[in-house]
């Protein structure tokens, strides 16, 4: 059973919203490698949260999200930085930092883009991938310990294997308790979990850990919706570095990709 720690907020979100950029998590934003910290799935959907509300503008969505993993999240209480890195009238870089214990835990930056109607050459290469509806249900939680896993409801396609796998995942859980969170940042929320569905050596003792260190987001059509669809294959290169490629879908069919890089360890 996940250890339910003293220092996390009860809830039915992720994260408790304390106001002016602060927050506290819940056990449902706990973390599947270590129980004193966060998943960086949800961490990261809260941190897109934040960016989309930083000086919102009407004729401009994010494109490009880019979060580096500087260390441990820790469970409980942190706050989060937003800023604007570049301005511009027709392209802005964006920055958020998730700070916890005096240290900033996670930096993200997003590039946010002007948009215009190019329906005349719109057109997408990435293959679509059977939808929720037709796909089984899968126990996340069989194979990974912690609350983050135990919130999702998952549903995975034909010819899942290790080192590959198409899997539909939505939440019932909010972001925060406010529940007034984006379709987009509620989906971002989901994406890290694409570096466990399709593991290709079981996580656990006298096996390896393959943590991320990154999380790299491109879109090319915003995502709408409750079910994030991750069509998924993993590489162990021969030096202890792996890599997690995704390509995104929301139920209209893809709309982006994701890349994780690993850092492979004996257990």
């Amino acid at each position: 059973m996940t250890e339910e720690l003293p220092e996390l907020a009860h809830g039915n979100a992720y994260y408790q919203n304390l106001g002016g950029g602060r927050f506290r998590s819940t056990i449902h934003a706990q973390g599947a490698w270590n129980v004193h910290e966060q998943h960086m799935a949800p961490a990261s959907g809260l941190m897109a949260d934040a960016l989309e509300r930083h000086q919102p503008r009407a004729d401009m969505r994010m494109a490009r999200l880019s979060y580096e993993i500087l260390g441990l999240i820790p469970g409980g209480g942190f706050h989060i930085e937003t800023s604007t890195l570049r301005p511009g009238r027709t392209i802005e870089l964006l920055q958020a930092e998730l700070v916890a214990d005096g240290r900033t835990a996670i930096r993200a930056t997003a590039w946010r883009m002007i948009t215009s109607d190019t329906a005349a050459v719109a057109a997408i290469e990435d293959t679509a991938i059977p939808g929720p509806d037709d796909c089984k249900p899968y126990d996340g939680s069989a194979i990974w310990p912690g609350g983050y896993i135990r919130s999702l409801e998952m549903r995975v396609a034909e010819g899942h294997r290790p080192g590959a796998g198409k899997v539909w995942l939505r939440t019932d859980h909010p972001l925060t308790d406010r529940n007034d969170s984006s379709d987009l940042a509620r989906l971002m929320g989901l994406v890290d979990t694409a570096n466990g569905i399709a593991a290709r050596v079981p996580p656990g003792k006298d096996s390896y850990a393959f943590p991320n260190l990154d999380l790299q987001i491109h879109m090319y059509r915003r995502p709408e919706g409750e079910w994030l669809g991750l069509d998924n294959a993993v590489s162990f290169g021969r030096d202890g570095i792996g890599l997690t490629s995704t390509i995104l879908h929301d139920r209209q069919g893809p709309f982006g990709r994701a890349e994780q890089i690993l850092t492979l360890r004996r257990t």
